[in-house]
Parts: C-alpha cells; sequence; structure tokens
C-alpha cells in the first residue's frame, strides 16, 4: 500500500484510474464522432434538399398562372369560333389592397400568417382538435402550404405530399416576404366559374377590380375558396352567402371587426357581365390548341389568335355533312391549301356526342388511295402513263388478290389501271418497283405512319393512317412541294435561305404532269366520275376490304380535301365505297367552294297535292352526271358533249358524242376495287 504523501504512489494511483476510465473515454469519443457525422450527413441533406427544391420548384412558377389562361381562337376573318381555358387577369399587388379586402382571407384561411414560417402547429392542433370533437371540419394548411400545393405539387393525399409541401412552405418563407407570398396566392386561388386569381373573380362576379371592392363582396370572395364550385354564388348564392356570413363572424374572431360592424355589413348584388357563349371546344379548336399554347405561351392576360380555319368553308363543309345519307356511319372532312393551311375540318357528325377527331385521331386503311405512292414510284422509276402492265389474275403466289369488278384483260396502260383502280396491276407494279421504292416515296410526301415491309398487300392501303396524313400527302401533289406539314395558323413565307435549306422537295415537269394525268383520269374515266366538276379537278378513290372504309381524296383551285366514311367500331359499311357518298360529298363542297354551285334552297313546307303520299324525286344534283337505270350506265354531258358509259359484255365501254362525231372507247367501271385477301398467305 502506498504511503501516504508519497508523489509516486498518487501518481500510481492517478494513472490506474485512468485505465479504468479508458472505456468510458472511447464511448464518448465515439458518440461525438456520431453525432458530427449525424450533423454533417444532416447539413449535406439539408443542401441536396434546397438543390432539389431549386430544380423542381422553382420560384418563377409561383408567378405563373396555375391554369391556362383563356384563349380565343378565331377564323381567318376573325370570326370567334372557340374559347378555351380558365378566365385569369393580372396578378394583385398587397400594398394596392385596401385592408377589408385582405383582412377576411386572413380570417378564415390563416390568422397567424404573419407570425409564422410557413407551418402552423396552432392552426394544426385546432384542426385536429375540431375535428376528433366533431367541430365543424378545419384544415391546418396555411397560405404558404396552399401556394405550394397549387403551385407545386399534385392534388393527391399522402404523408409524402404533405411532407414536400411542408417542405417548400419553409422555403418560399425563406426566399419571399409575407406580402410576396400573399400576392401570389391571391393571384392564382381558385374562385369557381373557371376563375382563377383575385382580379378576374372580383370582375366576373362583382364586375370591379379588387382595389375597390366593397367589405362584403371582399367577405364572400374569400369564403369561395373552401370549396369554390359548390359555393361558386352565381350557382348557388344561398350557400355563398350562408359561408360569407361564416367568415364576417371569423373577422369579429380574429378582431378585424366589431360585432355592431359585422351586423351593418349587407348581402352583395352580383353584377355578372361576362358571358362565354362560344364553345370550349369544336374538332378544329381541339386539334389547334397545342399548338397555339406555343404561340401566346405564359401569362395572366386573355388573348386571340387567328387561325387559317375559313368560316364560310367550313359552314360549306357542314352544310353538306349533314346534308349527306350517311345511316348510322361517322364521317371526316379536311380541307387545306397546297401549302398545308387547314381550312376546314370535320372530326365527326356530332362533336357534343364524340370529340374523338377522325380527321387526325383515327387511324384507318386509306384503301386504293395509297396507290397514288406506287404509281408515282413507277413514273420515277422511268415508266409513263402509256406503258402497259398485267392486267389478268394472279394464279402464283401465296397473295391472290382479286379484282372487286371481276374483270380483267391481258394488259391495260398505267393510266387506264389507275383509273379503274385494278388491284391485280397495283400489286404486280408494287412488285416490279418494289417495296422499298414505294414506301420512300410515301416518306417522302410526308407519310409518317408505319408501313409494312415487304407485305405486297401494302400497295392496296392495308396499312393505317390518318386522314390528315393522306390529305397532306395529296397537297405535296398539288402544289409539287413536299413534304406539306397541316397547319392552324398562317406561317411566315420562307426567305431564300429557308428555301434553300428547308429539306422541301418536289417532282420534275414531266413526271409531275404524268401523276396529274393519272388523277384526272381517276375522275374523267374511272371510279371517281361522281366528284367531276366542271373546273378541272384531281383525286382517287379508296374503299377498303368489306367496306369498312371508304374514301375519295383529291385537289381543284386551290383546295385539297380528303373525305372518310366508316363505323368506329370498324364494321362494313351498307352499300358505300369510295367512288360513291365520299365522292358525292367531296364534290357537293368543292363545287360551293369554288363558286360552281349555291348552296341549295332549303325547301319551304307546302301542303301536298296528293293525298295518297309524298313524291319521291331522283336524286340527281346536277345535269353534269345522271344515272341510267340500275345497271350502272350514266350519262355525263359538259361543255364539248356528251358521254354514255356502260358495260358490254362485262367490259366497261365510254361513247363520246361531241363535235368530232361518235367514238368508241375502252371505259371503266364506275366501282373502286377494294384490297381482296389483304393478309398473305
Amino acid at each position: 500500500m502506498p504511503r501516504a504523501g508519497d508523489p509516486w504512489a498518487e501518481r500510481l494511483e492517478q494513472l490506474d484510474r485512468y485505465i479504468e476510465d479508458e472505456p468510458k473515454r472511447d464511448r464518448r469519443r465515439r458518440r461525438w464522432r456520431w453525432t458530427v457525422r449525424i450533423a454533417a450527413g444532416g447539413l449535406f441533406a439539408f443542401i441536396l434538399l434546397v438543390g432539389w427544391l431549386a430544380v423542381t420548384a422553382p420560384l418563377s412558377r409561383s408567378l405563373e398562372p396555375i391554369a391556362p389562361p383563356q384563349l380565343t381562337l378565331l377564323a381567318s376573318d376573325g370570326t370567334p369560333i372557340a374559347r378555351n381555358g380558365a378566365v385569369v387577369d393580372e396578378p394583385v399587388r398587397a400594398a394596392d389592397l385596401p385592408p377589408h379586402v385582405i383582412e377576411p382571407f386572413l380570417a378564415i384561411e390563416d390568422r397567424r400568417f404573419y407570425s409564422h414560417w410557413g407551418i402552423d402547429p396552432r392552426g394544426i392542433a385546432r384542426a385536429l382538435w375540431s375535428n376528433l370533437t366533431g367541430g365543424p371540419t378545419q384544415g391546418g394548411s396555411t397560405i404558404t402550404q396552399q401556394l405550394a400545393k397549387f403551385t407545386f405539387l399534385t392534388p393527391e393525399q399522402s404523408l409524402t405530399r404533405k411532407a414536400r409541401e411542408a417542405l417548400i412552405a419553409f422555403w418560399l418563407e425563406a426566399w419571399l416576404s409575407k406580402d410576396e407570398i400573399l400576392e401570389r396566392y391571391l393571384s392564382n386561388a381558385y374562385f369557381g366559374d373557371n376563375t382563377y386569381g383575385l382580379r378576374a373573380a372580383s370582375l366576373h362576379y362583382f364586375y370591379r377590380h379588387p382595389e375597390n371592392l366593397k367589405p362584403e363582396q371582399a367577405a364572400m370572395l374569400a369564403g369561395l375558396l373552401q370549396a369554390p364550385s359548390r359555393l361558386a354564388p352565381t350557382r348557388n348564392f344561398d350557400l355563398a352567402e350562408r359561408r360569407m356570413r361564416l367568415v364576417v363572424a371569423a373577422m369579429v374572431d380574429a378582431g378585424y371587426l366589431t360585432a355592431e360592424e359585422a351586423g351593418r355589413l349587407p348581402t352583395p348584388r352580383l353584377d355578372v357581365r361576362r358571358r362565354n357563349e362560344l364553345p370550349t371546344g369544336t374538332y378544329f379548336a381541339d386539334w389547334a390548341l397545342p399548338e397555339a399554347r406555343k404561340l401566346t405561351g405564359n401569362g395572366y392576360s386573355e388573348q386571340t389568335i387567328a387561325t387559317t380555319l375559313d368560316s364560310r368553308l367550313q359552314g360549306i363543309a357542314r352544310d353538306v355533312i349533314a346534308r349527306a345519307p350517311l345511316g348510322t356511319a361517322q364521317v371526316a372532312l379536311v380541307a387545306m391549301r397546297p401549302n398545308g393551311e387547314v381550312v376546314a375540318m370535320i372530326g365527326g357528325r356530332d362533336y357534343a356526342r364524340s370529340p374523338f377527331n377522325r380527321a387526325t385521331q383515327a387511324r384507318r386503311q386509306p384503301g386504293s388511295t395509297f396507290k397514288l405512292f406506287v404509281y408515282l414510284a413507277a413514273l420515277e422509276a422511268g415508266m409513263s402513263p402509256e406503258d402497259a402492265i398485267d392486267n389478268s389474275m394472279i394464279e402464283t403466289g401465296s397473295y391472290r388478290p382479286r379484282n372487286a369488278s371481276g374483270s380483267y384483260s391481258q394488259s391495260l396502260t398505267l393510266e387506264q389501271a389507275f383509273a379503274r383502280s385494278s388491284n391485280v396491276a397495283a400489286v404486280r407494279l408494287f412488285e416490279q418497283v418494289g417495296g422499298e421504292a414505294v414506301i420512300d416515296t410515301a416518306r417522302r410526301l410526308g407519310v409518317a405512319s408505319p408501313l409494312a415491309e415487304g407485305d405486297p398487300s401494302l400497295a392496296l392501303g392495308t396499312s393505317t393512317m390518318t386522314l390528315m396524313e393522306l390529305t397532306a400527302a395529296y397537297a405535296g401533289i398539288a402544289g409539287n412541294s413536299f413534304p406539306v406539314r397541316p397547319h392552324a395558323f398562317v406561317e411566315e413565307e420562307p426567305g431564300w435561305f429557308d428555301w434553300l435549306w428547308n429539306g422541301r422537295d418536289s417532282l420534275s415537269r414531266g413526271r409531275h404532269e404524268a401523276i396529274e394525268r393519272l388523277l384526272r383520269s381517276a375522275i374523267n374515266r374511272g371510279t371517281g366520275r361522281a366528284a367531276m366538276l366542271r373546273a378541272p379537278n384531281f383525286g382517287k378513290t379508296g374503299t377498303t376490304q368489306d367496306n369498312r372504309d371508304a374514301l375519295f381524296v383529291g385537289y381543284a383551285g386551290d383546295l385539297v380535301v380528303g373525305v372518310w366514311i366508316g363505323n368506329d367500331d370498324n364494321s362494313p359499311l351498307a352499300g358505300i365505297s369510295g367512288g360513291g357518298l365520299p365522292a358525292r360529298i367531296w364534290r357537293d363542297f368543292m363545287a360551293r367552294a369554288l363558286g360552281e354551285t349555291r348552296a341549295p334552297a332549303r325547301p319551304r313546307p307546302t301542303p301536298s297535292p296528293d293525298p295518297a303520299g309524298p313524291v319521291q324525286p331522283q336524286d340527281v344534283p346536277q345535269i353534269g352526271d345522271i344515272p341510267l337505270g340500275e345497271g350502272g350506265s350514266r350519262l355525263r354531258v359538259d361543255g364539248g358533249g356528251a358521254t354514255l358509259s356502260t358495260e358490254v359484255g362485262g367490259m366497261p365501254v365510254d361513247v363520246r358524242l361531241d363535235r368530232d362525231g361518235l367514238a368508241l372507247e375502252p371505259g371503266a367501271a364506275p366501282r373502286d376495287d377494294p384490297p381482296q385477301d389483304t393478309a398473305p398467305r
């Protein structure tokens, strides 16, 4: 035992105690190291969180309207055609608003707004207690949290979303002043009736700017924020008034009003002067709106923008479609200029019942209208309209299409085969020039839809595409400049530099004349006779397997028009082919659009002179194309003479009488050949 007062003994004792305490010191050091690591990790996570918020929730987003502002589309003559988007107006400034306008919002939404840091624990506790004790349902979100929610987040109800909401609220409080937060909140909040922001709401409901609102008007607007759609005073004024009285009571409780002042506040009177009588959507407007939003950009102001739609032509299209005997079938029509400006559009029989646009969204088989690409590929390979192609039945191979007319011959010229829409000739031509050449031709003309490679049925139009896409390809032929991009807004004329580098292509003069010769023959002597006009016109019929789709696409003057008829469930049409009703719709539209005929007079109801029943007149729209009997014979009268089209022994024959005398020439059966046995076998 060490002696008392021995310094060495005391040192040994201290050393023993130090050794005994070493494990405790190690534990403290480990705890300190972990504390430092956790703090560093938390700091690093905070830095990452700030960076994440800077990327995913930029402050600039709180300055933008949360709903696209109202946009009015005009026809080319300035006629309004559709209005879409929310009613918004310029943001408000807190400094310009009188206290009696701000106080109702603070009293009912966030009384401690100017004292909390984005989240109000007292407000959350009060809301929880009220909800648990059966009191009026309350929410614990502050104004800052609400701004974070409708500016940066989705409306989903989850703990993750609430956590993000709280983080963004702290972030907004750190970077913005209280007045800036309040301004952005009031300028974006929804007030019902498709109206966003305090300025738009005060103008909508009371026709005055928010700076001039009366106290009772401001109280009613503040009350709408709880359930804007249900409380909108234009729809349910009694509920809006009861909610306003609740807001006034909250103002008394918060000390903004005395009970006597609250009792003197009258019920406000509405002054709604804005009316929206335009449709919010049409087939054309739905198609044009995405591009219009790109042109106008983001902002609070309502905007109007002129489109390429021609109100006169659109009216003609509607009238022609309404008069067509469609039965239960659907219909689509697209009219455009050769440069791609869309001037009329019908996407279906009734937009209100079905806004699905069959002109731009439906992908259907084009049938024989696709033969344009086959024959153009042949012309570009060096062939001419006078060259012969075998028109006999295909007896070998796995794919053996048939001509719908049942008529065959040893050979036809390309012009005759195109006019008659011979299936066997088109397939042989497809195999002769090669499927790659045909697909390349379609691509150059702007067809972007998938096209089956190595499938000879492609020649008969078995790959699907939209009517808009197909019509634009024909527009490229009409203007001899392709590909054509359909558009709804006027584009600037390209300069010489753009003209050199825009990648547009064209046909040589000889090839362009040759393909137009084929398109002209399809109407003059072929399946498209029902589309004949007095002016030069060019086009092609199309009918798919089992008459599931019937089309006519062509051009005349400065218009290129495509017409499609079919059933949405892809069931067969009852007796409708491309050379029938679609061609007649195309002709009726074109004749009125180009001024060849006027709108038919609407018959006035008159007493029937024969009580036995009404007289059914023969449907002869104009003297230029008269059906004769039930055998398919027709008499066509033009300025130079008359042509009788009939069949002799199953072969089509045209008998022509004009100033040069009587002439007999091979004709074309007025039928369109749908593809037969379209699937390779």
